[in-house]
């Protein structure tokens, strides 16, 4: 994640550089211009250095209403959207997709991902 007008928030962008060996199963968190939603890795290619993700669902449980205090609670989702994440050169998780023309792993970009924790966070000020 670049500096400037591509951050978004500066949480995001620490979360972005810490990451643990990916491995099936493992949870992992979707970094979005400010909002973070929560997934499972289900599918890891170390050879072609990317991964499969899964959203998985989050039910608030506190009641603060719109505020940045928010809890959640993470419940596993098999139906949930599946998305693509390839390492790029400085270790970080990109948001990619195949090009079906090439079957190559394509950077798409606009989020990144953080492995080995689930955290969902909506931005209410959007």
């Amino acid at each position: 994640m670049k500096l400037g007008n591509e951050t978004g928030s500066l949480m995001n962008h620490v979360f972005s550089g810490y990451n643990d060996e990916p491995a099936v199963g493992m949870g992992a968190t979707i970094l979005m211009w400010s909002d973070r939603s929560p997934a499972t890795i289900i599918e890891v290619n170390q050879k072609k250095r990317y991964i499969v993700i899964q959203e998985d669902n989050a039910k608030r449980v506190d009641s603060n209403g719109m505020s940045e205090s928010q809890q959640y609670e993470f419940v596993r989702n098999e139906k949930g959207i599946t998305r693509i994440f390839r390492k790029n050169k400085k270790g970080e998780w990109v948001y990619s997709y195949i090009n079906p023309k090439t079957n190559r792993i394509v950077k798409a970009g606009g989020c990144h991902l953080r492995l080995g924790s689930r955290d969902k966070y909506h931005d209410y000020s959007f």
